[in-house]
């Protein structure tokens, strides 16, 4: 029997799935428990139509990352810090100070977004990454200067 699965099974299928189960399996187990409905006609042409809906609203998110990016690879953040001889600085520029930066030019960014292997301890301009969608990546000009 074939059936549509409403929610990841383990071990049988995932969300959206069309497979062949048994039918026992099928009526006393996945039916009872809303994980799957039968694959007719008509629960075909739903799934089909919420995929469709699904990737539209991807390439939406998609295309709204890539907006985002292009909007903050224009940007420059400035910060100040104090720092001793050399352009070191007593202590680091944190990903969250970043945020809070961003957020005060009403561009609202995670900080676990804000990629940065290390905190900045460093006068002057760095790059930082920012992961704005899974397949899209900016990079931010950061300057950090002596208070």
């Amino acid at each position: 029997m074939k059936v549509i699965f409403l929610k990841d099974v383990k071990g049988k299928g995932k969300k959206g799935e069309v497979k062949n189960v048994s039918e026992g399996y099928a009526r006393n187990y996945l039916f009872k428990n809303n994980l799957a409905i039968e694959a007719n006609e008509g629960n075909m042409k739903t799934l089909e139509k919420k995929q469709e809906s699904q990737q539209k609203k991807a390439e939406e998110e998609l295309e709204k990352a890539e907006q985002l990016k292009e909007e903050l690879e224009k940007m420059t953040i400035e910060l100040t810090a104090k720092a001793g001889d050399g352009g070191r600085l007593f202590g680091a520029v944190t990903n969250k100070q970043i945020a809070e930066q961003l957020k005060k030019k009403k561009v609202k960014i995670d900080k676990r977004k804000i990629e940065m292997d290390e905190p900045i301890r460093a006068l002057g301009y760095t790059n930082v990454e920012v992961k704005v969608h899974p397949k899209v990546t900016a990079t931010l000009k950061v300057h950090v200067s002596e208070q």
